[in-house]
């Protein structure tokens, strides 16, 4: 880790040392010792990090990882003791490489010229990661599932990575700065760590252009000048159709996933949330899977009812009512809508359904917003990058939900946060 004159610190070195236990073997060895150490390390991590990608935590194993890099189980052991510590450091790469992007980007002058440069730093990483130059980089989303002695100096890493992008727009001690700031740099953050999710659509000679829609997108957002902010919240019934018990693990178990990821939601944890047996669960559901799958029916099922509701007001209002009323769902917490990158933990014939009605949802708010341009309601962007980074925006409000409750009300919170969506990175909240 670096501090803010560039420095390299020791605390990135302190952070690893329950990560990679076996590593400090390797000091005072011979070069040519060192140097194998490193690559054999630096591929097992590559290993599972493609394995986790395309798995998850839970689906990675040591087995799996040996088979990749051509080492028996036991070899990987020596390397890593633990699954654990193989996939904290498999997420400590990770952060390092977007600290990396850090680095660069805040020496700009400005904040458009900080979040500018952040932005095209991530395009080039996924550009040579998708000439194959560079390994993808892990989803850090199943981080918070790690035991507690791991995932807490994980927890405090991307945390001082993401007050230095908050600082991207400018340090401020005032509540209300660092409020809204707050709120920018956590769309700005997820919207990058989305990216891998939908960009591989594109060719990566089509990067520099997609690159810069989504700067116009953040610089002005999608509001017509004076654009007025009087969204219609729609009333949800998430329960309907279903027993009070199958919806109150529906409920329980969203909630679970979203905040410690789908291996943290265990069976156990999700009957004690509810004060229930394993059987109580078991009665409702025959296995855990078919629950997350649930979750998700139910989260696009919401979705899907706002976005089909009917507004008097045309095309804006139908899109501020439905950033709206997602980020109220959000924000109450009490049932929100499960964080899309549970898909990857799914197996794989009931992921494709669920990756596909998720870019149905995506295409259905483009349409709301190619009709809005249609009608000269919305800003002329490309709907199909803006509908991603509202969708990705939505997904992130959850991780704010205390950050909410700062606000004298939720509607002044949904307000700030919408901002950042529709007015633009830039752009006071509106009144």
């Amino acid at each position: 880790m670096t501090d803010r004159a560039g420095k390299r610190t020791d605390a990135a070195d302190r952070r690893m040392d329950p990560v990679k236990p076996r590593a400090r073997e390797a000091e005072g060895s011979v070069t040519g010792t060192t140097a194998r150490f490193a690559r054999k390390t630096d591929a097992v991590i590559s290993a599972a990090t493609h394995i986790m990608n395309n798995r998850g935590l839970r689906g990675m194993t040591f087995v799996d990882v040996a088979d990749m890099v051509g080492l028996n189980t036991s070899s990987v052991t020596y390397y890593f003791r633990r699954k654990e510590h193989l996939a904290a450091a498999v997420f400590e790469r990770t952060l390092e490489r977007i600290e990396t992007l850090v680095d660069e980007a805040e020496k700009e002058e400005t904040p458009r010229a900080r979040v500018a440069k952040y932005v095209s730093l991530n395009f080039e990483l996924h550009r040579r990661i998708h000439r194959g130059d560079e390994q993808p980089i892990a989803v850090l989303s199943e981080m918070r599932s790690l035991e507690d002695s791991v995932r807490r100096p994980l927890g405090d890493h991307y945390s001082s990575i993401f007050r230095r992008i908050r600082d991207f727009f400018g340090a401020t001690d005032q509540a209300w700065g660092k409020a809204l700031n707050t709120a920018r740099a956590q769309v700005l953050t997820e919207n990058m760590y989305w990216l891998p999710v939908w960009l591989f659509h594109y060719s990566y000679s089509d990067f520099d252009r997609v690159q810069h829609r989504m700067l116009d997108l953040f610089d002005k957002g999608l509001a017509l000048p004076d654009a007025p902010w009087d969204p219609q919240c729609v009333a949800l019934d998430r329960g309907a159709g279903m027993s009070r018990g199958h919806a109150s693990f529906l409920k329980a178990a969203t909630r679970l996933v979203s905040e410690f990821g789908y291996r943290g939601a265990s069976v156990e944890a999700i009957a004690a949330e509810l004060n229930v047996t394993k059987g109580s669960f078991y009665h409702y559901l025959e296995a855990k899977e078919a629950l997350v799958l649930d979750c998700f029916r139910n989260s696009y099922g919401a979705m899907g009812t706002v976005l089909a509701a009917e507004w008097d007001q045309g095309q804006w209002q139908r899109l501020t009512s439905v950033v709206a009323t997602l980020l109220d769902i959000q924000f109450d917490g009490d049932w929100p809508l499960l964080r899309t990158t549970a898909m990857q933990t799914l197996p794989p014939h009931v992921r494709e359904g669920v990756v596909s009605r998720a870019a149905r949802m995506a295409l259905t708010l483009a349409g709301t917003i190619t009709d809005g341009i249609c009608d000269d309601a919305i800003r002329p962007v490309d709907p199909l990058i803006a509908a991603q980074a509202i969708m990705s925006g939505l997904n992130a409000a959850y991780e704010l939900r205390n950050w909410s409750h700062r606000f004298d009300d939720r509607e002044q919170a949904v307000r700030v946060y919408a901002s950042t969506l529709l007015y633009g990175l830039f752009s006071e909240p509106p009144q």
